[in-house]
């Protein structure tokens, strides 16, 4: 017998199928999810009806299947979301079952504990009401949809991410995280944030999304739109988007890679109107879709690292 026949496996080859990279993101995502809720008092789940909450929440749903997802979603709802997303969320919460709570900022404003930026951007105002959530409901874990090919500030966060007792982050005081074990021991005060598609791509999650026919807002497809032209994007014509002195409106054939704040966040110009059409998109661009459509990650270098430092998501 040679060294090979040895060392082989004692079950033929070809007995197992041999696992898909969906299948290891996948298998990874919610042994995060479960380990992360069996430690954990009072997790939370960050969704917002965008394409990668809405992958986490399928993920947790198919982590305790039978049993409904053992806790609540949060949306920190800006007030300037697009009506489509609005709509898709409140319709998954309650095909579903779930409990939602939603941070408003637009409550903020109206009391006066926040003021509009000058620029009509809500997304860095959305902090401290997420913060106010997090402590009114005693949430000690927050899942959320952070991938860390987003953007350079994203990529050094680990899986699990302490939040001190003002919900700051440090870069400097990341954990090891050898092996897949995973640490969301906190102090009172303290909670951590845990990021189940971290190690996914924007195109694992397309690839996700037509493997296990996933239903995501229609803006994520090609259709047609009023949109102006603005620092290199195409910002959707509507009430919190005006048009401004000597902006064109056009009719163009759009999509969205991502979505947010409707003042800060672009449309590209698409004729993709199917999930295949997508991936194969996706699959040649060389811009991530926060780098090509969000407006708020241009107000500064460091603007997403300055954001998360001060409790964002």
């Amino acid at each position: 017998m040679t060294i090979t026949e040895t060392l082989s496996p004692l079950r033929p080859e070809g007995d197992l199928p041999v696992p898909s990279q969906l299948d290891v993101l996948e298998a990874e995502s919610i042994l995060v999810i479960r380990e992360i809720t069996a430690e954990l008092e009072r997790p939370v789940l960050l969704f917002s009806g965008g394409k990668d909450s809405v992958v986490m929440l399928h993920l947790a749903a198919k982590a305790f299947w039978p049993a409904p997802v053992p806790f609540p979603v949060l949306h920190v709802d800006t007030g300037h979301n697009f009506p489509e997303v609005i709509a898709y969320r409140d319709a998954t919460v309650e095909r579903l079952g779930l409990r939602l709570e939603v941070a408003s900022v637009q409550e903020w404003i109206d009391d006066g504990r926040l003021r509009e930026r000058a620029d009509g951007t809500r997304n860095p105002l959305q902090t401290r009401p997420l913060l106010d959530a997090i402590t009114r409901h005693r949430f000690d874990g927050v899942f959320g949809g952070g991938r860390r090919d987003e953007e350079k500030a994203r990529a050094k966060e680990r899986v699990v991410s302490l939040r001190d007792d003002f919900g700051q982050w440090d870069p400097k005081n990341q954990r090891p995280e050898l092996w897949n074990l995973f640490n969301p021991r906190h102090r009172p005060g303290e909670h951590v944030r845990v990021f189940p598609l971290s190690n996914w791509t924007e195109l694992d999650v397309w690839r996700y999304v037509e493997q296990e026919g996933i239903e995501l807002p229609g803006l994520y497809y090609a259709h047609e739109r009023e949109v102006v032209e603005r620092d290199g994007m195409l910002l959707a014509v509507g009430p919190w988007s005006p048009p401004r002195e000597g902006e064109a409106v056009e009719r163009r054939l759009v999509r969205y890679r991502t979505v947010g704040d409707m003042s800060c966040t672009g449309a590209v110009e698409s004729t993709a109107a199917t999930v295949a059409d997508v991936v194969a998109e996706v699959a040649a661009t060389t811009i991530t879709e926060r780098g090509a459509t969000r407006a708020d990650d241009r107000i500064s270098e460091a603007a997403m690292e300055d954001r998360k430092k001060e409790g964002y998501f």
